[in-house]
């Protein structure tokens, strides 16, 4: 020690190093056991991938699928026979000896995941939430289930809605008819994967502006200030999450653009909440003076 440092300063950076390695060690719980959860909910998924990969992974590809048949039945109340598809014409093959092994546990980690997000979101929320005041806590009320909620709005989004579309534009398209086309088993789910995945983070933007609007990084005025910006933003996320075909970044960034016009109305009610907070203490320190 230092002859300049006074014993109880030591001790007092003491305890602070100390209580660091706690929350350390708290973390390194938090995260193992969201771990565990996504292992088990994996583990699950292995077990029934047969059944996972047919009924669901490749499901988007089937003209039975539940997307394909309420836009025939919406064709038929139309009287527009064009929007039932009856056969989609995908050819998948695995080119390499470990292929089918390797998307099995691809899948069964994907699925663990997406099912495990709402524990892991919990996790996380359980190690921010006694850093945060008394009232801050008490507004943030709900901020798991809304994560969770969002998350699987966009990834149900991104299964029904941008998946099928996504497949029937790509399998059907041909430069040519000399061109067959033959998809690798890794290419389809992978794409399938970034699209539904991909949704579900995207549609939790709501919940990031919110959180950065509480710690005052961003403000209803700059939201509006720089929307033009963050259009063009959202057209470039758009573009990289999902594949070249113009129908696919339209159907992401529509409902981005709406959870972006409710982001602002967040991040207003937060920034009028603090206002008050703020006038609250300044008549409390006022008085207190008095």
């Amino acid at each position: 020690m230092p002859l300049d440092q006074e014993p109880e300063e030591a001790e007092v950076k003491g305890e602070k190093e100390m209580s660091f390695l706690d929350h350390l060690e708290e973390l390194r719980w938090h995260v193992i056991r969201a771990m565990v959860a996504i292992m088990i909910f994996t583990t699950i998924a292995f077990i029934f991938v047969k059944e996972i990969f047919n009924e669901i992974i490749l499901a988007p590809a089937r003209a039975n699928f539940p997307t394909w048949r309420g836009l025939c039945a919406l064709g038929r109340a139309l009287d527009k026979p064009e929007l039932c598809i009856e056969n989609i014409p995908l050819e998948l093959q695995s080119r390499s000896m470990t292929g089918q092994f390797t998307i099995t546990i691809v899948s069964a980690f994907v699925i663990g995941l997406v099912f495990a997000f709402p524990y892991v979101a919990w996790e996380i929320w359980r190690f921010i939430r006694p850093g945060l005041k008394m009232n801050e806590q008490k507004n943030s009320r709900g901020a798991v289930s809304a994560i969770s909620l969002l998350f699987a709005a966009g990834v149900s989004f991104g299964y029904f809605v941008i998946a099928p579309l996504m497949v029937y534009v790509l399998v059907n398209y041909r430069i040519s008819d000399m061109i067959v086309n033959q998809f690798d088993i890794m290419s389809y789910v992978s794409t399938v994967v970034v699209l539904v995945f991909g949704s579900g983070i995207l549609f939790e933007l709501p919940v990031v502006i919110y959180f950065l609007s509480k710690i005052g990084l961003v403000t209803p005025k700059f939201l509006r200030q720089y929307r033009k910006h963050s259009i063009v933003l959202i057209l470039v996320i758009a573009a990289i999450i999902t594949p070249p075909d113009v129908l696919s970044q339209v159907l992401i960034t529509m409902p981005l653009l709406l959870l972006f016009e409710i982001s602002i109305l967040i991040s207003a009610r937060v920034e009028k909440n603090k206002l008050k907070e703020e006038a609250a203490e300044r008549l409390r320190e006022q008085h207190h003076d008095t």
